[in-house]
């Protein structure tokens, strides 16, 4: 007999792990109580409440049974052929070993007695069972049975009619898009990509097909994509979850979704632009709930946290972010404004778009179309008295200028630029047209930052260094004395064998000091206000970025790929 309190330490182990919420639990046992037909794990699961795989976790140590490894699977069932595969599909259920003395499963939920009273009846050896994950499960019946069709494939087989979709048709389009298998179809898309930690999502029309792409670490990846003749239904369902006129197909659109997806909060930014076989979409997926406000988790350390700290504790002045798109700006700012967000101060931003939320931040979304941009907000926040004011980015000189205002009547001025390098955030402003003695006397500090692959602690691969690669890329700078190792990417089923899991930031931190001021006023150009940064103490971002190789945090070709070691 099952314990009749294994599933409440079940769901305490889940919120006690941080996995779900109290709020989410008490639903969950609600509906528990309601259906007779669904357990409590499979519930939370199908409520987006919680992973798959926390759950396997969860029951796995609540139920002392072991967590099968997708490697365990047999590509070819033990078990009988009379056992029925509709049996297996519906129970999530599959052979590990069968003989004479054992028939060995694996299952989702450890604490479903009916199941075990089916399998004992079934059986004749004495029954044991393992926990799996229900997705790995699904997939290693798929192989063993040998159907050919993943969860995708399925899901087509399912999807109405053979023919093309007259996409002049909205009320037909809009009949789709609510259909279960194209319904499923995109719910897949956005659990894959959770699953992946993918960063955004691609859907992209051509001529002969769709392509779904997932940027992951910073890479572009391509995955299994729904048919071309579902392209029209994909992308109006995607847009009429995000609000988007489905009849509008002239004119690009921006639409946000929320949405809960395997116990995670995510904030989807939906993009959509017109292209010549069709709207080209790109969902960008922010977790709210994952994302961690820390600078040493960033890949922030050593010399140029400290200094960045501290000028990040004066009470005015500017600090600016620079780096081109995608290098984790806006990720940087949220940190700073986390560290200095305190009860005694008033912090107010100005973003385009409101990425993340900060409780305690007063945060405004700009709004073109009716005539709220960066600069006329900036005008109306200076009124408001606060201390901290964040720009999401400096893009015309009438938002440098009032910037600049604010921070000589005493407020801390936190903002972006799209430059090279830190000393390069001087001469951008400079051909702003502000002018050189408002950039010396108000700007604190530039901060310049790339993001690179963080290397798999689990799989990387150590390799000696030759001499003259030495030489090359003069480690012995940053380290004298040993040997010099450094690391490869290898592969392993925790990375999904890219070597890679994860990114973090490399970074160089320009501080201003009065010779730096006095080559600002000469108008000296961005060699030579980085040369003399560098004999004040400031670490370039290769210099970071050699360190962290060293540290076997990355690999040397990350760092060659995002920096130049002149």
């Amino acid at each position: 007999m099952v314990p009749a309190n294994s599933y409440d330490r079940f769901a305490e182990l889940l919120v006690q792990r941080g996995k779900i919420r109290d709020t989410d639990l008490a639903r969950a046992r609600r509906l528990a109580a309601q259906a007779d037909d669904m357990r409590l794990p499979a519930l939370l699961v199908k409520l987006g409440v919680a992973s798959e795989r926390d759950v396997a976790e969860a029951l796995a140590e609540i139920s002392g049974l072991p967590l099968v490894a997708p490697a365990d699977y047999p590509e070819a069932s033990p078990l009988p052929d009379t056992v029925p595969i509709r049996f297996l599909k519906e129970n999530h259920v599959i052979g590990l070993a069968y003989g004479d003395d054992r028939a060995l499963f694996a299952v989702t939920d450890p604490f479903d007695e009916p199941l075990f009273h089916a399998l004992d009846l079934a059986f004749e050896p004495p029954v044991r069972v393992s926990v799996g994950i229900a997705a790995e499960i699904d997939r290693a019946l798929e192989t063993q049975i040998g159907t050919g069709k993943s969860a995708m494939g399925q899901i087509v087989a399912d999807l109405a009619g053979d023919g093309d979709i007259d996409e002049a048709d909205v009320e037909h389009l809009k009949d789709l898009a609510s259909e279960a298998p194209v319904i499923r179809m995109v719910n897949l898309i956005m659990q894959r990509a959770v699953e992946s930690r993918a960063s955004d999502i691609h859907v992209e029309p051509f001529e002969e097909r769709l392509k779904v792409r997932y940027r992951i670490d910073g890479v572009m990846r391509e995955v299994e994509a729904p048919p071309v003749r579902s392209t029209a239904a994909v992308i109006s369902r995607i847009k009429i979850m995000a609000k988007l006129n489905i009849a509008e197909r002239r004119l690009p659109q921006d639409g946000r979704i929320k949405l809960q997806v395997q116990g995670k909060e995510l904030d989807l930014r939906v993009s959509t632009v017109p292209t010549m076989y069709g709207e080209s979409v790109v969902i960008r997926l922010l977790h709210k709930e994952s994302i961690v406000f820390d600078f040493s988790s960033l890949g922030f350390q050593g010399a140029a946290l400290d200094s960045f700290l501290n000028v990040l504790a004066l009470p005015h002045g500017i600090i600016l972010i620079t780096g081109p798109t995608g290098s984790g700006k806006s990720t940087s700012l949220y940190t700073a404004l986390h560290k200095i967000n305190t009860p005694e101060r008033k912090i107010i931003t100005v973003e385009d778009p409101v990425e993340y939320q900060l409780e305690g931040v007063n945060q405004i979304q700009v709004k073109p179309q009716i005539g709220l941009n960066f600069a006329s907000a900036l005008r109306a926040i200076v009124r408001q008295d606060p201390d901290v004011i964040m720009i999401g980015e400096m893009r015309d000189l009438e938002t440098a200028r009032i910037a600049v205002q604010s921070a000589l009547t005493g407020h801390l001025v936190l903002s972006t630029l799209h430059t090279n390098d830190a000393a390069g955030g001087v001469t951008r402003l400079l051909d702003m047209g502000l002018e050189d003695y408002l950039i010396a006397s108000t700007v604190n500090g530039i901060l310049a930052q790339r993001l690179v692959r963080r290397l798999c602690q689990d799989c990387r691969q150590p390799y000696p260094v030759l001499p003259e690669v030495a030489h090359e890329l003069r480690l012995r700078t940053w380290q004298p004395d040993g040997d010099l190792v450094l690391y490869h990417a290898g592969g392993c089923e925790r990375c999904e064998n890219s070597g890679y899991r994860g990114r973090l930031a490399i970074v160089e931190f320009l501080v201003m000091s009065d010779d730096l001021r006095r080559l600002v006023m000469s108008h000296a150009q961005a060699r030579q206000i980085e040369e003399r940064a560098i004999q004040e103490g400031m670490r370039t971002m290769y210099d970071d970025g050699i360190r962290k190789a060293l540290a076997g945090l990355t690999t040397v070709e990350e760092i060659l790929r995002v920096t130049s070691s002149d």
